[in-house]
């Protein structure tokens, strides 16, 4: 797993390299809407993206993490399936769905049931080198992700070019980002952790939480401002030391959300003591996401040494999968 977190940047300009390969297929007909289908490692990159392109897709976006696809679902929806494996059981559902309501239907997978139903349908599907852990390969899904909308005129080609700069921001800025990496899990260590974003930045916070989850054996929680001054922000009136907040300190906040951050920092530290700001560096919002991604990569890496934890341990995942397949 560290040699992995080590490749991130080099992720980045791998999945480039692999996604120039591809010619994208034309929708047959007009896209009205877009859904992107996927669970854990292989469905984060698309709650990133979504975040990315927000302010400049002019169709709705949503992100499934079920077996079925939303009611509006028709032939005029764009349908992308991510599934490292190829055979997660709610995306294998989720494109049976999408085939039976006539979707545009295209994917990214390292093998398994979903290439093959590609193949056999004619789908765009996107191979990424396969045998690792889902959670160690977010930049091909990325990177990846962003190529198709910009191939299908859906976002500003510029996008792809400021993801691809991020491979040289985190390799220039590794040392520091490592050590800040360390910091955050020393801080973490022994308690229960918080972390607390500007609703445009809840796909890292997620990230975060799925990483400290399946590498750290950690138990934590995330939220975001503005959602959590109106109802989490009264349950501190139970905290104290025992939790750990963080809060993403990015710099391009909303004014009147800035202000609620400072003041929710206030309130909790009065329960806890300091909490850790974690700022975050790049020229652009992408840029911005990128770094503190992999910031918190490293802070997973270096809490489970400190747990003492097997990092690539799944086994709470393989007995679910065991149980349901006699269901």
């Amino acid at each position: 797993m560290k040699s992995l977190i080590e490749a991130f940047p080099n992720h980045i300009t791998e999945a480039k390299a692999i996604v120039d390969n591809y010619t994208f297929k034309k929708p047959e007909n007009t896209i009205n809407n877009l859904i992107m289908c996927g669970l854990g490692g292989s469905g984060i990159g698309a709650k990133l993206v979504a975040t990315w392109i927000a302010d400049q897709i002019k169709v709705p976006v949503a992100v499934s993490n079920e077996y079925q696809l939303p009611a509006y679902a028709n032939k005029n929806t764009l349908v992308i399936c991510s599934s490292y494996s190829g055979n997660t059981e709610e995306t294998i559902a989720s494109i049976g769905d999408a085939q039976a309501r006539g979707c545009h239907i295209m994917a990214i997978s390292s093998g398994g049931q979903l290439k093959a139903i590609c193949e056999e349908n004619n789908y765009d599907c996107v191979i990424v080198p396969g045998g690792n852990p889902p959670r160690s390969t977010l930049a091909y899904s990325l990177v990846i992700l962003v190529q198709m909308f910009a191939d299908l005129g859906l976002i500003d080609p510029s996008n792809v070019d400021n993801l691809q700069a991020t491979s040289t921001l985190l390799t220039d800025n590794q040392t520091e980002i490592r050590a800040t990496g360390e910091d955050i899990a020393k801080f973490l260590y022994g308690k229960v952790g918080v972390l607390y974003s500007e609703t445009k930045y809840e796909g890292v916070t997620i990230r975060a939480r799925q990483q400290f989850n399946e590498n750290s054996k950690f138990l934590c929680w995330q939220h975001t401002i503005p959602e959590m001054n109106h109802n989490e922000l009264v349950g501190w009136g139970g905290g104290d030391e025992r939790f750990a907040p963080i809060f993403l300190c990015t710099g391009d906040l909303n004014p009147r959300n800035q202000k609620r951050m400072d003041i929710t920092r206030e309130i909790v530290e009065r329960k806890t003591g300091p909490a850790f700001c974690l700022e975050a560096k790049g020229e652009n919002f992408i840029a911005r996401s990128m770094y503190l991604i992999n910031v918190l990569d490293w802070a997973s890496f270096y809490l489970c040494e400190m747990n003492g934890a097997d990092i690539m341990d799944i086994i709470s995942i393989d007995y679910l999968k065991g149980q349901l397949a006699n269901f």
